[in-house]
């Protein structure tokens, strides 16, 4: 990232272990170990307010980010000038960790979505192993492995969702997919209707059109950044429909 600004003075993040330890980095590390890391590794803290980027495409990324607090998101420039949402991420959101073991240039950029703040892990430090890090070290490159693995088939996924032609079946995986994530046919999310027009690549307008008829049909309720559904059977059939389309 070229810009250095917004670094913040923080020695102590012990505050912070709950979340870091459930990051799929850190998972389930100790706060000894947590300790040793943070010692060793002489994380970089810093604030940003909405808008600004974090990391921007076009620059060579060689640090691990991990959200302390707020929400970012992370975007792709199309070749007409336009920009799609890859995704968005909350405390705890992961970034960098897939970028920062090439010496290509980040074709994504990466923005506050509101004002939030970050830690950097420096990668050189975590794939070179440190004799005072001990067996916590191994599990950390372990954890790197699970996690860039974990973001390929992610990264499936989302081109899976892209590439389907009806709205309506993007819709469909993306609400099974939420609730899903969240253990509940009722949840709540950070997206706004644009921001999730974006995610979805397609027009606000007609997303809330679709959103709207669905809701007529009685396969969800929605209501600001909730949504209830209703009838996830019809949704699974929605979605293999649309996939048999597809191919």
């Amino acid at each position: 990232m070229p810009v250095q600004h917004n670094e913040v003075n923080v020695t102590d993040l012990t505050p912070y272990y709950p979340l870091l330890r459930n990051t799929p980095l850190l998972h389930a590390m100790r706060d000894d170990e947590l300790d040793r890391m943070m010692t060793c590794f002489a994380p970089r803290v810093r604030r940003y307010h909405k808008g600004e980027f974090l990391l921007l495409a076009g620059y060579e990324n060689r640090e691990v980010g991990i959200v302390l607090e707020g929400q970012i998101t992370a975007v792709k420039n199309t070749p007409d000038g336009a920009s799609v949402a890859i995704t968005q991420m909350g405390p705890g959101g992961l970034f960098g960790d897939v970028l920062s073991g090439s010496r290509e240039k980040s074709p994504v950029s990466v923005l506050a979505e509101s004002a939030c703040m970050a830690v950097y892990l420096p990668y050189n430090k975590i794939v070179h192993p440190c004799a005072n890090l001990h067996e916590s070290h191994c599990q950390l490159l372990q954890n790197l492995i699970a996690t860039i693995s974990g973001k390929y088939f992610a990264l499936d996924r989302r081109v899976e969702l892209l590439i389907c032609k009806s709205l309506r079946t993007r819709i469909s995986i993306w609400l099974l997919d939420e609730a899903e994530r969240a253990g509940s046919d009722t949840f709540a999310v950070s997206l706004t209707r644009a921001g999730l027009a974006e995610y979805l690549n397609c027009d606000r307008s007609a997303l809330s059109r679709e959103l709207g008829r669905m809701q007529r049909e009685g396969l969800l309720e929605t209501f600001r950044g909730s949504f209830k559904l209703l009838d996830p059977e019809r949704l699974r059939a929605e979605h293999q429909e649309g996939m048999g389309d597809k191919r």
